[in-house]
């Protein structure tokens, strides 16, 4: 099969994935906190679905080099599958510490599926007239636009069929999902020609270090104030029905998702002058504003200033993401990508379990205007430290 037919074959199993990811953490939220959890219960069950996510980038990335990518692939929307059918027991066994189990495999299922889908792109797409610009950003958005449909997705399940039976309907999605992967995806594809050490898993990269760096930053500022405190503030001051919070997230992201699909034309990025660390860290700076203005502003009009806020964050979150997406795989090494990409997801997912943590606890003891502040705090950081990358590294500045 040609390039083209793989990268389509990788994009629907990513989609795949990702609609059942986004719909699983969906039902999660929704159906604890209807059982009386409290905000940081609710991020408590979700602690190793990030820590495992960063255990997995780091060791998913030397596998994936090693052995290939279609096995990372593979084992992974495997182990969604068995992390959806644990939550499907008797109500009574469903406790944080046996929850907590279910997403730490759904977080090594996730960041396999990821890692894996990201890196084979390198294998894929040359960087010739952004070529490789615009098929991470496409990948990467028409991914987060289906994360917004899950959300949605797991909501309405969850109202209609209830708890169980959605875990039903979302692993027989991915049981096809599995199916076309195994019988159609090259079994070479993504493995190095020199075949890595395990010694090796940590990038020696300084650009891929700085970078990161910045990621768990940029990410970790996200978390902070949208996965536990927004959902719990809609529902608990604003009163918000469930299929108002699904079906309001679901939009931001698939918007979010278009908007990050389409950077390469916003950015006006085209070869041969495509994003830099640069490009990075004023995106950062700008994003920046957003959540502390929010913060300062949200007690007169909660409901407008969020909603509002929120659509901007869209916008400016979508486009530092799609550049900082581009980057890891432009600094990655051709040979072995996925050990710099793992890497790099390995921040990532850092970022959000820290986020995810300071999600619950702070909105808890202090309040929604609090993890605004916080947020902004992540976000300059992030900024500051992609503006340290070396100016030598590939692409060039926003607007050149």
């Amino acid at each position: 099969m040609n390039p083209i037919q793989q990268y389509a074959i990788v994009t629907a199993n990513y989609w795949a994935f990702t609609l059942t990811d986004g719909a699983l953490r969906m039902l999660v939220l929704l159906f604890f906190y209807q059982q009386g959890f409290s905000p940081f219960e609710i991020a408590m069950l979700f602690v190793l679905y990030e820590f495992f996510g960063i255990v997995t980038n780091l060791i998913g990335g030397w596998l994936g080099a090693k052995m290939g990518l279609k096995l990372t692939m593979d084992v992974g929307l495997a182990l969604q599958i068995g992390a959806l059918m644990m939550l499907t027991v008797n109500p009574e066994w469903l406790t944080v510490a046996y929850v907590m189990i279910a997403q730490a495999l759904s977080g090594i299922a996730k960041d396999l599926n990821k890692m894996s889908a990201k890196s084979s792109i390198k294998s894929l797409a040359s960087d010739a007239e952004g070529k490789l610009y615009r098929w991470v950003a496409l990948l990467t958005g028409s991914k987060n636009a289906l994360k917004g449909v899950g959300f949605f997705l797991g909501a309405f399940l969850l109202s209609a069929f209830g708890f169980e039976n959605s875990l039903y309907i979302l692993a027989g999605l991915l049981i096809l999902a599995l199916a076309v992967s195994v019988l159609l995806l090259d079994n070479n594809l993504g493995k190095a020609k020199n075949k890595p050490k395990f010694s090796e898993i940590f990038s020696k990269s300084p650009a891929v270090n700085g970078l990161s760096a910045a990621r768990f930053f940029l990410f970790g500022a996200r978390d902070i104030w949208f996965v536990v405190a927004l959902p719990v503030y809609l529902a608990g001051v604003l009163g918000w029905e469930e299929t108002e919070i699904g079906a309001y997230l679901a939009l931001w992201v698939i918007g979010y998702g278009f908007i990050q699909a389409s950077a390469p034309k916003i950015t006006g990025s085209k070869s041969p002058h495509p994003p830099t660390s640069r490009t990075a860290m004023l995106l950062a700076f700008a994003l920046a504003t957003i959540p502390f203005v929010m913060g300062v502003t949200l007690s007169y009009e909660p409901e407008w200033i969020l909603l509002t806020g929120l659509l901007l964050f869209a916008v400016a979150f979508a486009l530092n993401s799609a550049v900082h997406s581009y980057l890891i795989v432009s600094y990655a090494d051709a040979d072995g990508t996925s050990k710099d990409v793992g890497f790099y997801y390995m921040a990532n997912a850092g970022g959000r379990l820290t986020g995810t943590l300071l999600s619950g606890y702070v909105y808890q003891v202090a309040g929604m205007e609090a993890c605004l502040f916080a947020a902004a705090v992540f976000v300059v950081i992030a900024g500051a430290l992609a503006g340290r990358i070396s100016p030598d590294s590939k692409g060039a500045s926003l607007g050149s």
